[in-house]
């Protein structure tokens, strides 16, 4: 979401300076990949980091590694031997994210997945205390219905770009695919009595999602 650029400069200067990895990470995707605004960036990344560090997760799955900010982001709250698997359909990304990982210190506790999400979540065994989606924007309820059984009760779904745009509110705007698939999901969410969830305006929001103890 749009926010004043004297705010925005505020916030920043008052939060954790990016990691010099993060930063460097930063810099080459928007050097060489296209879309850059796809990264998570310094803001989001430092909260999911502290949301992670608050969970405290064992296993975390995301879905949308793309050049893996968000990715170092997520690891750094795990416990000792926890791991994070994680998601990307682009396999050219694979080793910018691969190269981070280990510059990071985190090759050892994330698993990087190649492939469809929607056929790679079915077959991995483990359960998630955490779970980042940031994958196809018309998938986002196709996810969220295949990973809820692999999540722990009192465990955490976490969405981003839920509101694309402020093309959510605006009847005109939710004509394209991307627009439709986040809709369905935010107003799925709504109606879904095993969870409660709240949407945070950072960025292109977050829905921070809890899965209830039934």
């Amino acid at each position: 979401m749009n926010m004043d650029k004297e705010i925005s400069d505020y916030i920043l200067r008052h939060t954790t300076s990016e990691d010099p990895v993060l930063q460097n990470l930063n810099r080459e995707t928007n050097l060489k990949v296209v879309y850059p605004r796809m990264i998570s960036g310094h803001l989001q990344g430092k909260l999911i980091e502290m949301l992670s560090c608050m969970i405290c997760p064992l296993k975390i799955l995301e879905i949308g590694t793309y050049t893996g900010y968000s990715s170092i982001c997520l690891a750094k709250g795990l416990r000792g031997n926890g791991v994070l698997h994680t998601i990307e359909i682009n396999d050219e990304l694979r080793n910018m994210a691969m190269k981070y990982f280990n510059m990071a210190g985190l090759q050892d506790c994330i698993i990087l997945h190649n492939g469809d999400a929607l056929k790679i979540i079915p077959v991995l065994e483990d359960v998630f205390d955490l779970v980042f989606i940031d994958g196809n924007k018309q998938q986002y309820l196709q996810y969220y219905e295949l990973v809820f059984p692999k999540v722990v009760p009192g465990g955490f779904i976490i969405a981003d770009n839920v509101l694309w745009g402020g093309k959510v509110v605006q009847e005109q705007g939710r004509t394209d695919k991307e627009t439709k698939g986040i809709a369905e999901f935010n107003d799925y969410l709504v109606q879904d009595e095993r969870v409660e969830q709240m949407i945070l305006p950072v960025r292109d929001g977050l829905t921070i999602i809890r899965k209830l103890n039934f």
